[in-house]
């Protein structure tokens, strides 16, 4: 271990604290950013853990004459197991505060892999802790629900013992990398280990009762919703049925898993772990449907233009940037299949000059061409903006398009007064790179070219996307710099992928619990993209699927339903009651997807090189239906345009300023910490913002929580910032010269 080094920890403060936190006063609340230290944090949390433990042992070992007696053995056995778990793990927790500040952008942008383990670990304490004061002072009550929370408190137990074997791989993790460095990208033993825990380890116990106890509040209900969602549409996916009956069997299953907790997270370990591309296609080509966009656009800001453009597969010409009297030619893209079309869709709040063209109009995907507001009397046109915004949605590779992200792009529209290109390029497994990457590269050099007809003057381009688009941002502005044609003037990204690989980091052992984007799917859209995944996969929006969408539209609507009708439980409910079933502990599960605990012959089996991941006398719940994760061996996948992390430094010099918006609890964090850290020892100018309590994608639940406006928010302001630093770089004329941005780096801590 490193020498330990006092250290302040800092956060971005996302809305109200957890109620549960605020009851507890446990940690204390402030509202300066600066809490106490992470040290002092933990020492409370553990103290607070020992103490709620021995209360509830004295109490439920007390008279024999108390109620409850098989319930109060089970407790009686969890707490002593929790108990044992938080002392082995006070010193662990101990270890990563003492080192974790060296792995951060720098230090006032606390975030990395390591910081987030010790922070989803207090998150769980937490909730034992309020879960075990409620018990100690309600267990003699009339109403106490004993099973209920003794089934509670056993799949905390369970979550506590996963958490504790990820902190243990964690710790190899900092035995074994280079001072600082999040990720070992020499060592694939640390991959095949992580990998291999990943297949074997029990999953289950964070997608019931557990789920989402580390995210906001807020997000919860939501995330149980997706949830149930999920599981219920695995189960009915591949019959045949027409869209009501599929609708009506959607609704009789997704009952069950309302108010059987443990089956939800047997059954959504066993969808995330084995079923294939196709049903996840399927199922996130939800959010493409007329219904389902329809209602996202009732609820999103009003624009004045937004229509989708077919743009023909023509060479452009665009002047040098070192020399505008020659030309650089770009090739439409051809990888795979040839020549071919791309598709984007033009969002503007307000109307604007060259948006009502017949020249535009002509590109217009709709037959008869969509009607502008032009035509309404009372809308007047705007000039040109100078600015203009091009965007590249999030989703795998392998889903999703404009459409879906339409919400948050209106809002942007508004907010920058800019119209926004965003490109729906071709998919995997149907299209691998670089397709993607080639007409999202094509789309941009249109853009350049055709300013005039998007309401733009182009004086600013930036570029936006999240996720898989934020990969793909990064690599049009590589692909420009070699073409030597214009780049960008910068380029927000939220929750870049930079790294698509299953080399192992601190912040992707959450994989391991993640509900939105476990290992299995990860490796998945990994090897679509690389084209690894060589099935054949039915295109999500073609002609042939429209009939099919329905159906999963009625599907998806059904089991919305019985997710709204639990939230509404979750308001009534203080406690969190998901029905009173009464379901064995997560260690005694016997059904396909349980748990049970791991033998030295499992651990032989697991851990053929004879390295022994856990100390003596611990091992983590293993689960009875293992996953198979195809590992992502394609060379394509360490080529620097898929894995921008991976760049030389001579691709990545000449990039422009580069914001990222990254997410402390998602599971890509230690892309977006390294990428920045990269960037930074270059000279390049590069922004780190971190954001706390929200999963990876938290654009796309933009409007469903307070927590994730205000992240929003953050992805505007920093697209301001880089239009309005761009003008600045700009103004100085006749003769006067200015370099493009080469300052230290910059970051923001709140």
């Amino acid at each position: 271990m490193y020498q330990q080094k006092k250290s302040r920890c800092v956060f971005i403060v996302m809305g109200s604290r957890s109620v549960l936190e605020s009851d507890m006063s446990v940690v204390r609340q402030t509202s300066h950013p600066h809490h106490m230290s992470a040290d002092m944090d933990y020492k409370v949390v553990f103290a607070a853990l020992e103490t709620v433990c021995e209360d509830n042992i004295s109490i439920l070992c007390g008279p024999s004459d108390l109620p409850y007696g098989a319930v109060a053995r089970r407790l009686v056995t969890c707490m002593r197991e929790i108990q044992e778990h938080g002392r082995v793990l006070k010193p662990v927790v101990a270890g990563f505060t003492a080192v974790f500040h060296h792995y951060d952008f720098d230090a006032q942008t606390p975030g990395n892999g390591y910081r987030t383990l010790a922070k989803v670990l207090l998150s769980c304490l937490l909730h034992i802790i309020h879960k075990g004061r409620y018990i100690a002072s309600n267990y003699n009550g009339a109403f106490f629900r004993a099973d209920h929370n003794a089934s509670e408190m056993e799949a905390y137990c369970s979550a506590l013992c996963q958490l504790r074997a990820l902190l243990h791989l964690a710790q190899q993790l900092i035995n074994d990398n280079g001072y600082g460095q999040l990720y070992s990208l020499e060592d694939g033993d640390l991959s095949r280990r992580f990998v291999r825990e990943y297949s074997s380890m029990h999953k289950a116990c964070f997608y019931g009762r557990c789920l989402g106890f580390q995210f906001s509040p807020t997000l919860r209900p939501f995330l149980q919703t997706i949830v149930i969602s999920m599981v219920t549409y695995g189960e009915t996916y591949s019959k045949q049925q027409s869209g009501l009956g599929l609708a009506a069997l959607s609704l009789l299953t997704s009952g069950k898993y309302v108010i059987d907790p443990e089956l939800r997270g047997a059954e959504f370990e066993r969808i995330t772990q084995n079923l294939d591309m196709q049903f996840w296609k399927s199922f996130w080509n939800l959010t493409e449907s007329g219904l389902i966009a329809g209602f996202s656009r009732i609820a999103s800001y009003p624009v004045q233009v937004n229509f989708t453009l077919t743009v023909p597969p023509v060479t452009l010409h665009l002047p040098l940037a070192s020399d505008p009297s020659l030309t650089a030619t770009v090739s439409p893209p051809i990888a795979h299949w040839g020549p071919g079309p791309v598709h984007m869709r033009l969002i503007s709040h307000e109307l604007r000059e060259g948006q009502e063209s017949e020249e535009l109009l002509a590109y217009s995907r709709s037959d008869p061409p969509p009607i502008t507001a032009s035509h309404l009397p009372w809308v007047q046109k705007q000039p040109r903006s100078p600015w203009l915004l091009i965007h590249f949605h999030g989703g795998g590779f392998v889903a999703q398009t404009s459409r879906s992200h339409e919400n948050y792009l209106r809002s942007w529209s508004k907010e920058l007064s800019v119209p926004i290109l965003s490109v729906d390029y071709s998919l995997s497994p149907e299209a691998p790179f670089p397709r993607a990457l080639e007409e999202c590269y094509y789309a941009y050099c249109w853009a350049l070219k055709n300013c005039h007809l998007l309401g733009s003057t182009a004086e600013c381009v930036c570029l936006a996307g999240d996720s898989a688009g934020g990969n793909l941002c990064i690599t049009v502005s590589m692909k420009a710099i070699c073409s030597g044609i214009r780049v960008p003037d910068g380029m927000m990204v939220a929750y870049p992928a930079t790294l698509l690989t299953t080399d192992a980091s601190p912040s992707r052992l959450l994989t391991l619990i993640d509900p939105l984007l476990p290992l299995g799917v990860l490796t998945k859209c990994i090897n679509a993209y690389a084209g690894a995944d060589t099935q054949t996969v039915q295109t999500a929006l073609g002609s042939g699927s429209l009939s099919a969408l329905g159906r999963d539209t009625a599907a998806l609507l059904s089991d919305l339903t019985q997710g709204a009708s639990n939230w509404i439980q979750s308001f009534l409910d203080p406690m969190r009651a998901t029905g009173g079933a009464r379901s064995l502990p997560a260690a005694q599960m016997g059904s396909p997807g349980g748990a049970t605990r791991g033998t030295p012959a499992d651990v032989a089996a697991t851990n053929r090189e004879g390295h022994r991941d856990y100390p003596e006398g611990f091992e983590p719940l293993r689960s009875e239906c293992l996953a198979f994760v195809r590992p992502t061996s394609c060379p394509i996948i360490r080529n620097p345009f898929v894995s921008p992390l991976l760049a030389p430094d001579s691709l990545l010099r000449g990039l422009p300023p580069v914001h990222i918006v990254a997410s402390a609890l998602d599971a890509l964090l230690d892309d977006s910490v390294s990428f920045a850290k990269k960037l930074r020892v270059m000279g390049q100018p590069v922004h780190l913002t971190v954001v706390e309590d929200l999963p990876h994608g938290f654009l796309s639940l933009y409007q469903l929580a307070k927590e994730t406006d205000v992240a929003a928010d953050i992805c505007v302001e920093q697209m301001r910032t880089i239009f309005q630093q761009a003008n600045l770089r700009k103004r100085p004329k006749l003769g006067e010269t200015s370099p493009r941005e080469t300052s230290p780096s910059t970051s923001q801590s709140g």
